[in-house]
């Protein structure tokens, strides 16, 4: 008989991972003995990650024996449970965390028959963690506080604040011709980067917030907390996918002129 656990439950669970995801990270963010080798992507990978997602893994295992496993380090691990699948990004912003820049985070998903229903995104070296699950609303904690988060009420690019994290990213995919008309249209336009882009959309202080090159660990825990906060997520066609390489995520009355520009030709 397969065991049955709520949203709130399995927020429970990631949350209590990011507790200790957290204390693993810091023990290991700036110190000069930290080993960092280089992946076959060219991309760095630290003693941390590994060591985070394998806490991650450890607890997850322990309370959700049946459950699948995705995780940006250790690959895939398979369950019982083939509809639930947590995935993981053990530090999201590695290259910044081997440079001793705070703007990285460790982030756990649930996706459930490959919708993200649980998402925890936590920036111990920022103070602060976001969290949502469908149906439950999406906060965020700092400095001791909680509070609930809601989208901007945006519906004017003149008006916007869009994060498109890196243009050469958009380049290589060939959308230089779509990104840069977009970037004059809005108000401000910034490189953010990372989750942290996704994150200020959810809060209300950034309206659209897009980019290429991406896995499904890089997206899935971001997406709950968007469109819990009363935001929209999508990949930049406007298909709901992790695994198509990209995503756009914006308040939601913006989303539709953003696609249409996106899918405008010069």
């Amino acid at each position: 008989m397969a065991l049955s656990f709520s949203p709130a439950d399995d927020l429970s669970l990631a949350l209590a991972a990011a507790a200790d995801a957290d204390l693993i990270s810091m023990s290991r963010f700036r110190q000069a003995d930290l080993d960092i080798d280089t992946k076959d992507d060219n991309t760095p990978v630290t003693d941390a990650d590994r060591a985070v997602e394998d806490r991650i893994r450890e607890i997850i295992r322990k309370s959700r024996p049946r459950d699948q496993i995705l995780g940006e380090e250790r690959g895939h691990s398979s369950g019982t449970e083939s509809s639930r699948e947590w995935v993981i990004d053990p530090i999201d912003g590695t290259a910044g965390f081997s440079r001793g820049l705070p703007i990285w985070a460790t982030m756990i998903a649930l996706t459930i028959d490959g919708i993200p229903q649980v998402g925890v995104v936590s920036a111990p070296a920022l103070g602060q963690r976001w969290w949502a699950a469908t149906g439950h609303g999406a906060w965020t904690k700092q400095g001791g506080q909680t509070r609930d988060l809601a989208v901007s009420k945006t519906t004017r690019l003149d008006q916007a604040v869009l994060s498109y994290n890196s243009l050469p990213g958009w380049i290589d995919a060939g959308y230089q011709d779509r990104i840069l008309p977009l970037i004059q249209s809005v108000w401000r336009a910034r490189a953010i980067g990372d989750f942290w882009s996704y994150m200020l959309v959810a809060e209300g202080h950034v309206d659209i917030a897009g980019e290429h090159d991406l896995q499904p660990y890089d997206i899935a825990a971001l997406w709950p907390i968007v469109t819990e906060a009363g935001g929209q997520f999508s990949d930049v066609t406007g298909t709901q996918t992790l695994t198509s390489g990209s995503a756009l995520a914006t308040n939601g009355l913006l989303h539709d002129t953003v696609l249409e520009q996106l899918r405008a030709t010069a």
